[in-house]
C-alpha cells in the first residue's frame, strides 16, 4: 500500500501530517508522493479539492481521505483525535471504496485553438467579464432558453452542499450520478425570462452554452480560476470517470447534511 499525506499548510496541519506519516511507515506502508493508492488530507475540504486536482490524472486506482483540523467537512469527515485509529484501518487495507460522480466541462473556440477539458468534483460557474452573461442554452442539442443574468452554476451531487446550496440548489445524495444547474441572479422582466429554478440532469444529458456576445468568460472549477476569450461553446455533462473515497466506517451523508447545517444530532 502506497499513501500520500497532503497538508492544508499551517502549522497545526503540518504537524499532524508528520505524526500520521511517522504512524503509517511504522505500519510497513510506503509513502509515494507521485502514485499513492491512498491519498489522505489534513485541513478541510478545501484541502481535499486541491489533492483531487493533484491526482486527477490517477483516479481510478487513489482513494481519498480526509482529516479536518477545523470543522467537520464533507470530505473531511475524520477528527485530529481519530487519527491513530485511522491509521490503523489504513493499514488493515480493507476499506470500503465508495465513487461518486464528476463533472466533466469543456470549451471549444472560433479559431484554430485546441478544446479544453476539465474535471470539477464541486462545481463549475460560469460568468462574463461584464456585468451581465447572457448565453443561448442548449439541452440535448434542443434550444432551451437564453440566460441573462449574474452566472450559472454547475454542479456535482456531492458539490450541492456548497455554492450551488448558497444559490438555491437542491441538496443531492452523492450517489445519484447527475448534475445540477443553479442560476446567479438572473434577469426576469417583460423582456427577459429565464427557467427561474435550478435543474437536474440525469447523465446522459448534455447541456451546452453559447456565449452571445461576450469577449471574455470566468470558468471556475472548483477552487481554481480563469479566463477565456473567443469561446464558441461550453458545454457540461456528468463525467464517465468517478472519484473513489475510502471508507472505514459508517457516516451517512445525511447525518453530514444535519451536522453541518442544522446542528449535532441527539
Amino acid at each position: 500500500m502506497k499513501f500520500a499525506v497532503i497538508s492544508r499548510g499551517d502549522e497545526h496541519s503540518n504537524d499532524i501530517k508528520s505524526k500520521l506519516q511517522i504512524h503509517l511507515e511504522n505500519k510497513k506502508l510506503e509513502m509515494d508522493n507521485d502514485n499513492p493508492n491512498i491519498v489522505i488530507t489534513v485541513g478541510g475540504d478545501g484541502t481535499l479539492l486541491y489533492a483531487f486536482h493533484r491526482y486527477k490524472s490517477i483516479l481510478d486506482h487513489t482513494a481519498f481521505v480526509g482529516i479536518h483540523t477545523g470543522h467537520l467537512g464533507f470530505y473531511a469527515d475524520w477528527s485530529v483525535d481519530e487519527m491513530v485509529f485511522l491509521a490503523l484501518e489504513v493499514a488493515k487495507e480493507q476499506a470500503q471504496i465508495v465513487e461518486y460522480p464528476l463533472l466533466s466541462v469543456e470549451l471549444t473556440f472560433h479559431d484554430e485553438q485546441a478544446p479544453i477539458s476539465y474535471l470539477a468534483l464541486n462545481e463549475s460557474t460560469v460568468k462574463s467579464v461584464a456585468p451581465t452573461l447572457v448565453v443561448d442554452v442548449e439541452i440535448n442539442n434542443a434550444p432551451f432558453e437564453c440566460f441573462r443574468g449574474d452566472g450559472l452554476c454547475f454542479s456535482t451531487p456531492s458539490g450541492s452542499t456548497a455554492y450551488n446550496k448558497s444559490l438555491g440548489g437542491a441538496l443531492i445524495h452523492p450517489s445519484i450520478p447527475v448534475m445540477q444547474m443553479a442560476e446567479m441572479a438572473s434577469i426576469n422582466n417583460r423582456v427577459y425570462r429565464t427557467i427561474g429554478s435550478s435543474l437536474v440532469f440525469p447523465e446522459h444529458h448534455i447541456v451546452k452554452l453559447y456565449p452571445n456576445n461576450q469577449d471574455q468568460f470566468r470558468l471556475s472549477i472548483d477552487h481554481l480560476n480563469s479566463i477565456h476569450t473567443n469561446v464558441k461553446t461550453i458545454t457540461f455533462k456528468v463525467s464517465e470517470r468517478t472519484v473513489r473515497f475510502a471508507r472505514y466506517r459508517s457516516f451517512p451523508f445525511w447525518n453530514r447534511v444535519r451536522d453541518s447545517f442544522i446542528g449535532m444530532g441527539r
